[in-house]
């Protein structure tokens, strides 16, 4: 018996070959979330708090006792719930990408700006900790340990404040790539203070 050819269009229709059914929007697992300029400047931003870190843990090495006693008057306990923060927000953040892709404007707005919130929470319990710091006279040039830790946690605080301005502009524009993008440097900031945390409080 001989098949019609309107049979063979529809099975070549059905799928690539073997049959299978052709990657969706959601199966592409090699793509790469958002722009190739964005995970440049990323792994740039990487490498620079990477080389902080190792030039803190050198100096450390030199004068342990010192290190420590200096970071006795940090706000540990200010630091892991800041800790927290950022992973929720992070977390936030992640929710709007998805939301993103599902055509959710609105709800990627809300959730961008929860993540936003979360941002400011965190500068603002960064702040009364360097307030304090001031207060009984600490400084950069105190000590060494204050010097990097004043250097990191800052130039760290300075991504943040860029993020949340990244993340208003990406929820304004509401675009699944664009909101990819403003997550990925948000993620990178959370992994940036994942690191920092037990090397310049708890160590």
């Amino acid at each position: 018996m001989i098949s019609s050819p309107h049979s063979s269009v529809r099975k070549i229709s059905s799928g690539g070959p073997g049959g299978e059914a052709p990657p969706g929007p959601g199966r592409d697992h090699n793509h790469l979330p958002g722009d190739l300029l964005m995970w440049v400047l990323i792994l740039s931003e990487l490498a620079v708090f990477g080389a902080g870190l190792l030039a803190f843990l050198s100096v450390r090495l030199t004068d342990p006792t010192g290190f420590a006693e200096a970071q006795s008057h940090l706000h540990r306990t200010g630091a892991a719930a800041n800790t927290l923060v950022l992973v929720t927000s992070g977390w936030l953040a992640a929710l709007a990408t998805r939301a993103a892709e599902a055509g959710q404007t609105r709800g990627l707005r809300l959730l961008l700006a929860a993540a936003i919130a979360f941002g400011a929470v965190f500068l603002t319990l960064k702040a009364t900790e360097y307030a304090d710091l001031w207060a009984q006279g600490i400084g950069t040039e105190t000590h060494a340990f204050y010097t990097f830790s004043y250097l990191l946690t800052g130039f760290h605080a300075a991504h943040v404040a860029a993020g949340m301005i990244l993340l208003t502009l990406v929820g304004w524009l509401g675009t699944p790539k664009a909101v990819e993008a403003g997550a990925a440097f948000w993620h990178m900031v959370d992994l940036v203070w994942i690191l920092l945390f037990p090397v310049v409080y708890l160590l």
